[in-house]
């Protein structure tokens, strides 16, 4: 009836926290690239073992037992000469599996057991289907296996895969494989290309599961310049039962993600008759295929491996989240975390270089940014909570004492102090959020972040619009921004670092004793002017850097307002 518009309520979904996500991200960055193809390649030589030995078995097939006994004696011999060889020792598991240990007779260490399992690959043995055949009993090889280890040590892992260096480290990222720590790391592997793809993609769960083999398309220029990678997957939301076959535009990174897990899943797809890329990689029976909802617990135990295997109880690699407990990961959370980014740092790094508009022009180019899709709009109402939260932070600044600079402060100041008045909050006390949200809702609105100025647009006295070509401009043209001019700007406390760097820059070509003078002088009124602006956001603090004050008064460039 007073003619209030509709407004959908905030998404509740929390977004993850940059102190989380940013190392989330890197490190699944760093599986796909650097850590899928020691992983790939060790389930290749497991698959070879694995086929070497049930071609030995079925070699051996109506042999004596004391015949086939003594043929795998032989295998061994050859096995711990090859070891020999190459410098190695007898292999024993990663880890103390079911509890069982062994004490080194030579150093009295307790480690994990002998990987009897690797051994019997090589030797041609399935002690599974006949446990009799087990080189640990007395009647298999205990001896020649005790001198072995008497010999060359022991080796952790033990599979011939090499491991690659860890970028940062430039040592191996981790110790050899074994049969059981690869399935892990392969499912760590399918996590991690899941939060490459739904945090840089935008899509939903439901888009991304639907993933299937084959449904990525380059498309290249005559040069071979890859212009556009393509996703083709299903969407269901808003759509009928069997969802609609649809392609969004996506960033190299995804590709990338996504050419792994194609093989990554193959075994597994092939074995079970699916083409998804999502199956459940553990071929045991009684197993469902697709991996569905199961892949939030694989998201919460990717964060915990990474502790356990790269951090520690005082660094973790992911840190806690607010309430001091382990941030809890769900699928949503990426969605709403990248619209959100894409929203407020349109310009900010994601992870290694990276960028958010990257990110952002895909997303909006292909189906993601359609209608159907509901991701600009997702993205545009990311922005608006984002505008509302900077307003916020202006106001709880201006509260305790911080100044504005640029044409736009005093503007800015009284609707932040009218806001003030009215809700007159006592001291050391917050004042009522969701009335502060609504009063300063229109000053909100026509806020945008820039990095010399935030600009409070008003399309009639923007200067950049009055240079810009593109008539009937909705919003600002901060890379035309004249943050000392337009009577839009407002220069606050937190873009003093970039105004610095700016004198900074500009004092150190002063001490350039062969500079012309015409450029000297625009320099020093370039030093002035910053210098009044920073005396407008902290008076007094507008003092030169980097020690340069008495060798530019010794030079005679003094600088004065």
């Amino acid at each position: 009836m007073a003619g209030a518009k509709h407004i959908a309520g905030e998404n509740r979904t929390p977004r993850i926290p940059e102190s989380i996500m940013t190392p989330l991200l890197s490190w699944s960055l760093r599986y796909v690239t650097c850590h899928a193809g020691d992983i790939l390649a060790a389930r290749a030589e497991l698959d070879r073992l694995e086929a070497t030995r049930n071609r030995l078995i079925a070699a051996g097939e109506g042999l004596d037992p004391a015949v086939r006994r003594l043929r795998q004696r032989e295998r061994l011999l050859d096995y711990v000469a090859s070891l020999r060889q190459h410098g190695r020792g007898i292999p024993i598991w990663t880890t103390a599996h079911n509890g069982a240990t062994r004490t080194d007779p030579q150093t009295g260490a307790v480690t994990p057991p002998i990987n009897y399992h690797l051994i019997h690959l090589h030797a041609g043995i399935n002690a599974q289907a006949e446990p009799a055949m087990h080189l640990g009993l007395a009647t298999g090889a205990p001896d020649l296996i005790a001198a072995a280890i008497a010999e060359l040590g022991t080796e952790i892992g033990g599979m011939d895969t090499p491991i690659s260096a860890d970028p940062d480290t430039g040592l191996p990222w981790r110790t050899r494989f074994d049969a059981k720590v690869l399935p892990l790391e392969e499912v760590m592997l399918q996590s991690a290309a899941y939060i490459v793809c739904a945090f840089l993609s935008g899509m939903r769960d439901s888009e991304i599961q639907a993933m299937r083999q084959g449904c990525l398309s380059i498309t290249k220029a005559e040069d071979g310049t890859i212009l556009r990678h393509r996703i083709k997957s299903t969407a269901y939301k808003g759509k009928r039962g069997g969802g609609e076959e649809t392609e969004w535009v996506t960033i190299a990174p995804v590709a990338e993600a996504i050419d792994v897990l194609e093989r990554l899943s193959a075994r597994a797809g092939q074995a079970r008759g699916t083409t998804t890329l999502w199956p459940v990689l553990t071929l045991r029976a009684n197993t469902k295929t697709h991996v569905s909802a199961e892949i939030v617990r694989q998201l919460n135990r990717f964060r915990d491996h990474l502790n356990d295997q790269f951090g520690s109880a005082q660094a973790p690699v992911i840190p806690a989240g607010p309430d001091g407990r382990p941030w809890r990961l769900t699928t949503r959370q990426f969605r709403r975390t990248i619209a959100w980014h894409i929203a407020n740092r349109p310009f900010g790094t994601i992870a290694g270089m990276i960028q958010y508009k990257h990110a952002s022009v895909a997303a909006f180019e292909g189906y993601a940014g359609s209608s159907r899709s509901g991701f600009r709009g997702e993205i545009e109402a990311q922005r608006a909570l984002g505008q509302i939260d900077d307003i916020l932070v202006y106001f709880d600044e201006r509260q305790s004492g911080a100044r504005l600079g640029g044409p736009a402060a005093n503007r800015v100041g009284v609707v932040l102090d009218t806001a003030a008045h009215e809700l007159a909050p006592l001291p050391a006390m917050i004042a009522d959020r969701p009335r502060l949200r609504t009063m300063l809702g229109s000053l909100a609105r026509t806020l945008h972040v820039g990095p010399l100025a935030d600009c409070f647009f008003d399309p009639a006295t923007a200067l950049c619009l009055n240079r810009s070509s593109e008539p009937g401009a909705s919003g600002p043209m901060i890379s035309m921004c004249e943050p000392v001019r337009c009577p839009n700007a407002c220069i606050a406390e937190r873009h003093r670092p970039a105004w610095q760097r700016g004198a900074d820059e500009a004092r150190l070509l002063l001490r350039e004793k062969r500079l012309p003078e015409p450029q000297r002088v625009t320099l020093q009124a370039e030093v002035a002017r910053i210098q009044r602006v920073l005396e407008q956001i902290a008076p007094g603090t507008a003092t030169p850097h980097n020690g340069m004050a008495g060798e530019e008064e010794e030079a005679g460039l003094r600088v004065t307002d």
